[in-house]
């Protein structure tokens, strides 16, 4: 049902170079009770007036000094103005070339001169209610955009929630605060920034790099929380881990699912080739699992492990560099080492209690 009251508030330009058709129509819509209208009896300023008001409905003239109805319409149509603008062309032609240009050039109907009020009224009543609802699809269709997208947003935050949680659950086997794996996230994200990737990389490593070590859910105790040296087929179990994560991640469609289980997968290989599961070599390695790689092995240096005491943070640093080109990418660590200070602040902000 149509609003009356927001239909006389429509917003209405005039355009006619003939000062009496101009009173007369003002006349014609201020008795109906429109208000809301402008006048102009230069067409070369109907662009940037309407830039400036979005009317609901022009009234234009065709033959104008300076510029024709038709060249208006044409300047409205290359200037990307509303998708839908009703234009009611007033015009005392009625040969078929004049109706055919303009209603080529963007007129939505015509408007014989002289006016009979009945009939200025009537279809400028018919372009304005379409116009409503037009402007009613328009505010419902955003409607329903910004709902899918706060829904969506609600299911994107869940599944981050549950990839957190069950990386931390994993680290719980021999990291009880679990703050391990809020520093790599935090790391990796200050990492993928500092090489320039898009908001929606460093959003998906900083969610999913906590599943990089979930597949330890896998080895057992006797080997992950085993205070000296691994033997050769206890290192070979432990290496399971990495394929294991990727196993617990599946292969469900989401996208951080499928990046956790890439980084959970690769993260142990190394930039020369030497690392494991699979031994990939350079970028043939994901870049999600290259960054964790560096985030990862830095926190882990110097954290407390039963196998090991913790590394000063210069040690760590030290070690980063000279591991650039041999265990970690080289474009990686330069992006590290040039963000030291924040990297350094994380650990401060997530401290193993």
């Amino acid at each position: 049902m149509i609003d009356e009251k927001k239909l006389l508030e429509s917003s209405i330009l005039i355009v006619d170079d003939n000062p009496t058709n101009i009173v007369l129509l003002e006349n014609i819509l201020e008795r109906k009770g429109y208000e809301n209208y402008t006048s102009t009896a230069d067409p070369r300023t109907v662009a940037p007036l309407h830039a400036e008001e979005d009317f609901d409905l022009i009234l234009l003239d065709i033959r104008m000094p300076h510029m024709s109805g038709i060249e208006v319409l044409n300047v409205l149509r290359e200037k990307g103005t509303d998708e839908f603008l009703p234009i009611l062309v007033l015009t005392a032609q009625t040969d078929q070339q004049t109706r055919q240009e303009a209603l080529e050039a963007g007129a939505t109907d015509f408007l014989t001169k002289p006016f009979e009020y009945w009939e200025v009224l009537l279809r400028i009543r018919n372009m304005l209610e379409t116009r409503y609802y037009y402007k009613r699809q328009v505010e419902r269709r955003g409607q329903l955009e910004a709902e899918v997208r706060r829904r969506t947003k609600a299911i994107r935050e869940t599944q981050f929630e549950i990839v957190q949680r069950l990386g931390r659950a994993g680290e719980f086997r021999d990291n009880q605060t679990g703050a391990h794996v809020l520093r790599v996230s935090k790391v990796a994200e200050i990492i993928a920034r500092a090489m320039g990737m898009d908001d929606e990389f460093c959003e998906l490593i900083l969610y999913a790099s906590p599943m990089h070590d979930v597949g330890k859910i896998a080895i057992p105790d006797s080997i992950l929380l085993k205070p000296g040296s691994l033997t050769p087929e206890e290192w070979e179990i432990m290496k399971k881990h990495c394929a294991s994560g990727c196993e617990i991640m599946g292969d469900h469609p989401s996208e951080i699912l499928w990046v956790a289980s890439q980084i959970a997968l690769y993260h142990h290989e190394r930039w020369d080739g030497k690392g494991y599961p699979e031994g990939l070599k350079g970028e043939d390695i994901p870049l999600y699992a290259r960054i964790t790689a560096v985030s990862d092995v830095f926190d882990a240096l110097m954290s407390e492990r039963p196998y090991k005491q913790p590394w000063t943070v210069d040690r760590a640093i030290e070690y980063i560099t000279q591991e650039s080109g041999k265990q970690f990418d080289p474009n990686v660590v330069s992006a590290f080492l040039g963000n030291l200070s924040a990297i350094v602040a994380v650990r401060d902000e997530f401290p193993d209690e």
